[in-house]
Formats: structure tokens, C-alpha cells, sequence
């Protein structure tokens, strides 16, 4: 056997696995599944259409207009089916505007060849800005059994994948809980209190899926600690201490800008997915 068949990109010797969003659409709409038909994270059929579709139609759009010559549905599939799983608001249309200032953005807001925001993320915070009062996110409370194994399996996605980003996912885990962790042991409450923070479905999919996006984040390793302790603590900051409750999805698009700066200081080599077109 060819041993460089086996070498994949996290520096393991693991099986070559195809294209890790294959495994992530894959995931994703395994627990909108569950949602439709065990366990109701909130998620509805309608708006989920809504938001995917969207989603769809306009890469389809952007694409076109853009002059690319292939089109992409694995990027599109990815955010719409986020938004499903952590959008919740009174009108559908609302998903499908969700989907189309996330696919949007990849297009419009870019620099050196990457986009800025995670799509999802930053459709999440635009809409939370003009909207407040019509859109909400998911409390995203799945239980312990769902949450664990939604753990292991997105986990092992990152781990198995060829897009180098299980670092950042542990980085900013490890520093979100370090931070709860102290805030109980300061104020005296019981570790169960954290605990039961740290066991979010929502959580999960901010870490695994936007703050872990190898298309927005950092291009080196330190650049990638150092943007995922900062992301922690200033969502920590907005929680405990301005009392703002999406403060995990406003403190990545807030920093975002900064991975231009932290590419320029500590240049590395940036992450392309294979043949992948612009607005990947």
C-alpha cells in the first residue's frame, strides 16, 4: 500500500477520507432529522426549506454573476442547514433573508482571497441587530446523550479532516470552559453550573462549524489560539458582564476583521479546499 495514500493533513496517519464537508452536511442534517422526528430542538420544516434553500438559490446567483465557472452546493448546504438548527424567528422570510446575507457576504465581503465572516454567523448578528425583536437564537438544549455523541461525531470530523482546524475548535472549547469554570469557582457556585453551560447543542455548533471555518480563521496555529482565547473572553465579557445573550456569535464577527492583522504578523500558509471556487 502507498503510505502517502494514508498521510492526511492534521499530521496523523489516518485514512484519507473525501472532502470533510461531506461529513459535516452530513452531520448537521442528521440532527435536523432528529429534531423533525425524537427530540424538538425548535427546529421547523418550513423555515428550515426556507433557510437552505435560500441558501442554495443564491450561490447559484452569486456564482453566476461572479463568472465562476462551476457551482458549488456543499458551502450552501453547510449554512443552511446552521441557520436551521440555531435560527429561530415569527416570520419564514426571515430565514430566507438570513440565507441570503450569509451566502452573500462570501462574495461581497472578502480580503486576499478569503471572506471575512463565517456566513452564518454574520447573517446571524446582522439580523439580531435590525431584527432583535423578531429573531432569536436557538437555546439549543438537546440533552446529554444527543450532545455527547454530537461531540464525539463533529469532534472527529475535524480530527479526520484535511482542513487543519481541530486546533482552533479545542483552543476556544478549552478557553470557553476555563473562563466559565472561574467565574463559578469565584462566585462560589457549584461546578454543575458551568457544566450545564458547556452542554449546548448550540455551543457545538459555533465551535465545530463557524469559529473552526478554515475559510475564516487564522492561517497559523498561534494566530488560531490567540484568536480563539480572545473570541472566549470577549464573549464572556458580553455575557457575564453586559448581560448580552448572543455574545458568542458578536464577539467572532466583532473580531473577525483582526485575522487580516494576525495573517500579516504571523504569515502561514492559507487553507484553500481542493478545486474550491471564490465563494467557497
Amino acid at each position: 500500500m502507498n503510505k502517502s495514500a494514508l498521510k492526511v493533513g492534521w499530521g496523523g496517519w489516518l485514512p484519507r477520507i473525501p472532502d470533510p464537508r461531506y461529513f459535516q452536511i452530513a452531520a448537521l442534517a442528521s440532527l435536523l432529522a432528529l429534531n423533525f422526528v425524537l427530540v424538538d430542538f425548535g427546529a421547523r420544516p418550513l423555515p428550515t426549506l426556507a433557510a437552505v434553500g435560500g441558501a442554495v438559490l443564491t450561490q447559484l446567483l452569486c456564482a453566476r454573476l461572479a463568472g465562476l465557472p462551476e457551482f458549488d452546493l456543499r458551502s450552501p448546504l453547510i449554512t443552511g442547514l446552521s441557520l436551521s438548527l440555531l435560527l429561530r424567528a415569527d416570520a419564514i422570510w426571515l430565514h430566507a433573508a438570513a440565507a441570503i446575507i450569509a451566502i452573500g457576504s462570501k462574495f461581497v465581503i472578502r480580503h486576499n482571497g478569503k471572506h471575512v465572516f463565517n456566513p452564518a454567523g454574520f447573517a446571524i448578528v446582522v439580523l439580531l441587530l435590525v431584527a432583535s425583536s423578531h429573531v432569536w437564537i436557538s437555546p439549543g438544549q438537546w440533552g446529554t446523550e444527543i450532545w455527547f455523541a454530537a461531540l464525539t461525531g463533529f469532534f472527529a470530523i475535524l480530527v479526520l479532516s484535511a482542513s487543519r482546524r481541530a486546533d482552533i475548535a479545542i483552543f476556544f472549547f478549552a478557553s470557553h470552559a476555563v473562563l466559565l469554570l472561574a467565574r463559578a469557582f469565584w462566585l462560589g457556585d457549584s461546578v454543575a453550573i458551568p457544566l450545564h453551560q458547556l452542554q449546548s447543542g448550540s455551543l457545538l455548533i459555533f465551535t465545530f462549524f463557524m469559529i473552526s471555518d478554515p475559510r475564516t480563521t487564522p492561517d497559523s496555529m498561534s494566530g488560531r489560539f490567540l484568536f480563539a482565547f480572545v473570541v472566549a473572553a470577549c464573549a464572556h465579557y458580553l455575557a457575564f458582564f453586559m448581560q448580552l445573550r448572543p455574545a458568542l456569535y458578536v464577539a467572532l464577527i466583532a473580531l473577525s476583521p483582526a485575522i487580516i492583522l494576525l495573517d500579516r504578523m504571523i504569515p502561514a500558509a492559507q487553507f484553500r479546499w481542493k478545486q474550491s471556487p471564490q465563494g467557497a
